[in-house]
Order: C-alpha cells, then sequence, then structure tokens
C-alpha cells in the first residue's frame, strides 16, 4: 500500500473520509490554487487596462460590476473567498499535523530538495492574506485609501499607490506572490501527476515563466504611478 492510500485509509478507518486525509488536503490545496492562480493572472490582465487611461479603465471596472446585472461580481467573489478559506484551512491543518508528528524537529536542518520558496511559503501564505484584507479595505471598500472615490476606481488606482508606504507594501506582498506561485505551481503540476524527469524541465520552466509574468507586470502598477507614467 502507498503513502497515499494508507493515509487515505486511516482517515476513513478513523471515520473522517478522504478530505480529512493529507492527501485529500492536498487536492484542496492544489485545486483552490488553480482557482485562486487563475483569478491572479485574469486580475494582473485586467488592470492592464490602467495602460490605456481613466476612460478605458473605468470602463473596465463598469463593466466587472454590472456582470449578471450585478450578480455576477458577488458570485466571483463568493467562488475567490470559498477558494481562499478552503486553502488556508488545507495549508494550516497540514501544518499542524506535520508539528504534531515532530514536535521537536531536527537537531540540524539539510536542505537537500527543497528550495527556498518551499521553505517560505508558510511566511508568504500569512503575508499574503495580510495583503488580500488590507487590498480589499485599500481598493475595493476604500476605508483605508487617501481619497477614496466610489465613482472613479481609476483615481482610486493612482491616488492609492501615491502614497509610497502603499506602494512599497503592494511591491513586498508581490515578491511574496512570486515566491508562492512558484512553489505553488511546481506542487500542483506534481499533485496532478506530472511530476517525471521527462517534465520536470518544462514544469520549472511553466512555473518560472507564469510567475515573472504575474508579478513583473503587477509590480508595475505602483512603480508606474510613483514614476508619473501612469498619473
Amino acid at each position: 500500500m502507498s503513502v497515499a492510500e494508507q493515509s487515505i485509509a486511516g482517515a476513513e478507518a478513523r471515520g473522517h473520509g478522504f478530505m480529512a486525509s493529507s492527501v485529500g488536503r492536498k487536492v484542496v490545496m492544489a485545486a483552490t490554487g488553480i482557482v485562486l492562480f487563475g483569478f491572479v493572472t485574469v486580475h494582473m490582465i485586467g488592470n492592464t487596462q490602467a495602460y490605456m487611461g481613466a476612460e478605458t479603465f473605468n470602463a473596465y471596472a463598469k463593466f466587472l460590476q454590472g456582470m449578471l446585472h450585478g450578480g455576477g461580481i458577488w458570485i466571483f467573489r463568493a467562488v475567490l473567498l470559498t477558494a481562499t478559506g478552503l486553502h488556508i484551512w488545507a495549508a494550516v491543518t497540514l501544518t499542524l499535523d506535520n508539528r504534531a508528528a515532530r514536535p521537536l524537529g531536527y537537531r540540524a536542518e539539510q536542505y537537500i530538495a527543497s528550495t527556498w520558496a518551499s521553505r517560505t511559503m508558510r511566511w508568504s501564505g500569512v503575508i499574503l492574506a495580510v495583503f488580500i484584507v488590507y487590498h480589499l479595505m485599500h481598493l475595493t471598500i476604500g476605508n483605508v485609501h487617501p481619497a477614496f472615490d466610489h465613482t472613479n476606481p481609476y483615481s482610486n488606482f493612482v491616488k492609492g499607490f501615491q502614497v509610497p508606504a502603499a506602494a512599497g507594501f503592494y511591491i513586498v506582498a508581490q515578491l511574496c506572490l512570486g515566491l508562492h506561485m512558484w512553489h505553488g505551481v511546481w506542487s500542483v503540476t506534481q499533485t496532478l501527476g506530472l511530476a517525471h524527469p521527462r517534465y520536470d524541465s518544462l514544469r520549472r520552466t511553466f512555473a518560472t515563466g507564469l510567475t515573472f509574468l504575474v508579478v513583473g507586470v503587477n509590480i508595475s502598477y505602483p512603480i508606474a504611478v510613483l514614476t508619473g507614467f501612469i498619473h
């Protein structure tokens, strides 16, 4: 019996089922990770409208708000909230299980197969969770924005990033997103059964390319505002 089968069988024997097994929660992390990575990529592409000026950006924001007569944006948010909650739940419970299995830890750690991205997943995840809350309060709700205007998303975008502290936090969060995305994409492809020497180079290239694209474009927004390119 494989390790995966033992994990599932153990959870079922305790009456908890597939979702309580480590394999089940890793599948949950992979599935929700795909949803979240998809959102991040689409969100990045949508925000490129800022480079086309206020009229184009505001029209894009109005389109999002009007999808399915206003219901589409709430369905979208509900899916994202559910995916985020399940992703955090799976990550936290797996971490607690790992710590319970080895409460004292190793006397000396040797990182052989792991990467810096994988070793910082928990910290980057915490920073991203804080950033998500701040980002919603900053550019969606507007209660921590210096001059929020519900009728002018472009102005909110520009004036929000004109505050160096806000722009700096955004950049730091995107760097954390890069670490999280790189290891996440690598892990998802492994969970989907694509871990093979024949495909490892392709997996690494895909993870690296997607990460640099999303993070690079996202970081360009606050930099463009701070340098006056977007104004």
